[in-house]
């Protein structure tokens, strides 16, 4: 059985920063996620997409940014159980919790603390009869490597900042995209649409609205997209890449069952100190909610912090924390 002091539930950025503050007070932690690798979404959905809004880096690549953090908790050998999903808690004889993983592993802990983003989450799929026989033969969900589309013919479908994002960006790296959309007006950011149409102006990129993917032509591997167009009727697309980008649909999993007061699949909070309605079980990130959420990284890194302060004293109910700055103390100092 595997000790540890706060039990993480998600590797990704808030989870991996929660280490980090934790570290700052002595504070051991131990995180499990399902994913094979630390970095959540950012290292699974979007690795090499840049990020804007982080303090103090006016862009930084996902992945750039967990490495980042990887280097930051070192200090503190927080350890990992990956690969493997969060099951089932107990509560033991001492108020502390006890998890079970999906592959038998048991982690003990007097604080738990769910960083999950958006939980256990799978790409929403269009409804094409033949789509699970290309996948991963020319159909992805998920684009981990943009140069895996170097002069390559890509179909992306999608009216959200995703897939604008994506076309926009391997307009420059793809030999041919095509975007496809169903209706004339997009949901994405206006200035990702203004940049997507001037491509389509420039003829860098083909723009097809009212138009959706209904099905797929291969023999072993994609080699056609049919497309049924408003106006135009049927048309067949040659591609080497079909990737429709509609999102995620996020699920708690096995997080639902545990007593947790559940707002619209996210976890309801106190903003004090991002506790549950379960004593000793914190939720920070996207997989929380309460009044004014916004889910951005920086606002769960401040949702990490303030969750460890409190977590600190209820494991040591009989110690004083008096908080000191890093920059006078270092890391190390702590």
């Amino acid at each position: 059985m595997i000790k540890t002091d706060i039990l993480i539930i998600g590797a990704g950025p808030c989870g991996l920063f929660t280490v980090f503050e934790a570290g700052l007070v002595k504070l051991r932690c131990h995180l499990v996620d399902a994913l094979p690798q630390p970095g959540g979404q950012l290292s699974e959905i979007y690795p090499k997409k840049p990020i804007y809004d982080i303090p103090g880096y006016p862009s930084i690549l996902a992945q750039e940014l967990v490495d980042n953090l990887m280097e930051q908790i070192k200090p503190f050998s927080p350890g990992f159980t990956l690969g493997e999903r969060a099951e089932r808690i107990e509560r033991l004889e001492d108020d502390s919790f006890l998890l079970r993983t999906s592959r038998g592993t048991e982690i003990n802990a007097p604080v738990i603390c769910i960083a999950g983003g958006l939980g256990c989450f799978e790409p929403r799929k269009p409804p094409i009869t033949n789509l699970a026989q290309f996948e991963d033969r020319g159909v992805d969900y998920i684009i981990r490597n943009p140069e895996d589309y170097r002069d390559k013919r890509i179909v992306v479908a999608g009216g959200g900042d995703s897939a604008l994002d994506w076309t926009i960006f391997l307009a420059d790296v793809a030999e041919e995209v095509t975007l496809i959309h169903r209706r004339k007006q997009f949901r994405a950011a206006p200035d990702s649409v203004e940049k997507a149409f001037q491509l389509a102006e420039e003829g860098r990129i083909k723009l097809l609205t009212d138009a959706q993917a209904v099905g797929l032509k291969g023999n072993g591997k994609l080699t056609d997209v049919v497309i049924k167009h408003k106006t135009e009727g049927e048309l067949v697309k040659s591609t080497d890449h079909f990737i429709p980008l509609f999102g995620l649909s996020p699920k708690l999993g096995p997080i639902a069952d545990w007593g947790l007061n559940i707002d619209k699949n996210a976890i309801e909070v106190d903003t004090l100190d991002y506790s549950t309605n379960v004593p000793g079980i914190y939720a920070v990130g996207d997989i929380n909610t309460y009044p004014g959420k916004l889910k951005l990284i920086l606002c769960g890194f401040h949702e990490a912090t303030l969750m460890v302060q409190s977590a600190y004293k209820q494991i040591n109910p009989d110690k004083k924390l008096s908080f000191k700055y890093t920059t006078v103390n270092g890391v190390e100092g702590f």
